[in-house]
């Protein structure tokens, strides 16, 4: 089947992890999958920037106009992203406003590829404001089935300005797609609850590439003597450095009381705003041997670094989202030390695949990174229980298989 994935992101990072895993698993399906994209943000062509800070979330309006079908890396798509920098450091009215002027853009772009060869599917990463794409399927006959990583109906990072205008966009979108994948149950009860009668979905938390999460692939032993981390217990996190993520206050609960457990290291790797504050406390606090921050790494070695993990932690997260790390530290055979937000335990089951603490309680969560330091058998257990839930229900292909359920048999809208 010919298939259209569409997004209006950046493709960077976390949201580049999740387009790559369904494009390829769908591939493996036997599909023929095209992703559209404007140049500069094409995920299947990501170029990390190991120093600079994470960067997620919608790119809009003029920097992605003249834009087609994703084909690689372009020196206009530089000059594009640029603009879509400055676009979303705008106020939040004029922000939003390029939110909706970027459907003119969609029906271009769509229109001209559709023309020629009209795809059998449409997948579309949903975006707020935008309705151009299911206006348009719909018109055409075209199965299109949303994914909902973002809503209207929740906190959200950047304060949303025209809430009634989106809400109504979004309840329009909603009803009227062929089918909606959300990213946990959490997303989908509320939708129901402020839409009613939306389109049939499922509930498809993230998912792991496994072969390239692989823990055999490894020398475990060479790459902790390498940084030093030989002999020790060793808690990790992946991840960006964000106040919602709680790195830096759990850096801080736990440096006072690392005496306690003299054989335990901590390995944070990533970056963002709170890195620096947690840099000046390890320094101040002179645990640079016992806590080690390499920064961001390219995604192609973050398996490597979560070689050297025993276990990990969450410290924070919040009501709806499907931390991506997750998945890809118990991959790794790696259980974590998580908040129990509803969306995080339809992920971990506590003490078997993972230990919950009660969400927004930092001392709970330290008190259980500690007691673990010292219960080797424990972490081995329960690593390798993530492990097998991963394998067996956790992978890309298994988000590919859902999400095809939602496409009539014919394939008629």
């Amino acid at each position: 089947m010919n298939i259209l994935y569409h997004h209006r992101t950046r493709g960077r990072h976390v949201e580049g992890v999740h387009i790559r895993g369904i494009v390829n698993a769908l591939r493996e399906l036997g599909h023929d999958v095209s992703v559209m994209s404007f140049p500069g943000a094409d995920p299947e062509h990501e170029h990390v920037a190991v120093s600079s800070p994470a960067i997620a979330g919608p790119v809009v309006g003029a920097a992605a106009v003249g834009a087609g079908t994703s084909s690689g890396p372009a020196s206009p798509g530089g000059a594009r992203m640029h603009l879509a920098g400055i676009v979303t450091k705008m106020p939040g009215v004029v922000f939003e406003m390029f939110e909706l002027l970027y459907n003119l853009v969609t029906l271009v772009r769509m229109g001209r590829p559709w023309r020629k060869a009209p795809p059998k599917l449409i997948y579309e990463r949903y975006s707020l404001f935008l309705f151009a794409t299911v206006w348009m399927a719909r018109r055409r006959g075209i199965p299109i089935v949303l994914e909902i990583n973002d809503s209207a109906l929740v906190q959200r990072v950047r304060p949303l300005t025209m809430r009634g205008l989106a809400r109504r966009v979004e309840r329009w979108c909603f009803r009227r797609a062929t089918g909606l994948v959300f990213i946990s149950t959490y997303f989908r009860d509320r939708a129901v609850e402020a839409y009613g009668d939306i389109a049939p979905s499922v509930v498809s938390p993230n998912a792991v590439d496994l072969p390239s999460f692989d823990p055999g692939k490894f020398d475990r032993d060479a790459l902790r003597a390498a940084r030093g981390l030989t002999g020790l217990a060793v808690c990790g996190h992946i991840g960006v450095f964000a106040h919602w993520h709680g790195v830096d206050g759990f850096v801080e609960a736990i440096a006072s009381r690392l005496e306690q457990a003299p054989g335990l290291a901590l390995v944070f790797v990533g970056d963002g705003k709170t890195l620096p504050a947690v840099r000046e406390l390890v320094a101040a606090r002179g645990l640079s041997d016992r806590v080690l921050l390499p920064g961001r790494v390219p995604h192609d070695q973050v398996a490597s670094w979560i070689a050297c993990m025993d276990y990990a932690v969450l410290p924070d997260s919040n009501q709806y989202g499907s931390p991506m790390k997750l998945f890809e530290l118990m991959g790794m055979g790696v259980a974590v030390v998580a908040p129990d937000y509803a969306p995080v335990a339809e992920v971990i089951a506590d003490g078997r695949t993972g230990w919950l603490f009660p969400r927004g309680d930092a001392a709970a969560c330290v008190e259980r990174v500690l007691a673990l330091a010292s219960e080797a058998e424990e972490r081995r257990r329960v690593g390798a229980a993530a492990r097998d839930y991963i394998a067996s229900e956790r992978q890309w292909r298994n988000n590919a298989e859902q999400l095809l359920t939602l496409v009539p048999a014919g394939g008629a809208a």
